[in-house]
């Protein structure tokens, strides 16, 4: 029985590396795209999270959040916030830029990626990093998030609002943006 999953073990262990090979030999945009996918979705179980720390996918995944394809990010990010429940990758996201490239993705044109980026945040929150991803800026995001059309943008916002800032925090910046119409904190012109 125990060779038999340490077998399975190493074969994993190959599958993903060649996964990651795969990605950084092809030319091809849509090869990418799918190995990124796959990458992602590998990031959700548990018993992957080993093998992609060792062959230091969490860096892939955040070298995709500045790419011009917005399925690099989204996939990418995708796999960052899956990834994110984890202590050592957490260290590895936060030690390498991470909010402010997770934070960026915040302005996308794709609810899927606001919505990996708004959970990786919340997954990213410490005593160390809870100031940053709490600024001024990430709750009046979020409180604007709260009043969208899309039922999962809003509630995942509401559950940010309640579960990372404090009653203080939201109640001020509420009152600051009373009358105020912003995009991401710029004043709309009056009509």
């Amino acid at each position: 029985m125990w060779k038999k999953r340490s077998y399975d073990d190493s074969e994993r262990l190959e599958y993903l590396q060649t996964l990651v090979t795969e990605f950084q030999d092809t030319d091809s945009e849509e090869a990418k795209e799918q190995v990124l996918a796959n990458l992602a979705n590998f990031a959700y179980d548990p018993k992957n999270i080993e093998h992609l720390k060792e062959l230091q996918v969490t860096d892939l995944f955040l070298d995709m959040l500045t790419e011009e394809n917005e399925n690099f990010v989204e996939f990418g990010l995708g796999g960052l916030c899956n990834l994110s429940m984890d202590p050592e990758c957490q260290d590895i996201i936060l030690q390498s830029s991470g909010i402010s490239l997770v934070t960026n993705c915040l302005s996308s044109q794709r609810e899927e990626t606001v919505l990996s980026a708004i959970t990786t945040l919340m997954n990213l929150i410490s005593p160390s990093s809870r100031s940053e991803i709490t600024n001024a800026a990430m709750v009046q995001c979020m409180l604007r998030f709260s009043l969208s059309e899309s039922p999962r943008l809003r509630n995942l916002a509401a559950v940010f609002l309640q579960d990372c800032c404090t009653e203080e925090e939201v109640a001020q910046f509420k009152q600051q943006m009373q009358g105020q119409q912003t995009a991401v904190g710029i004043p709309l012109p009056k009509d």
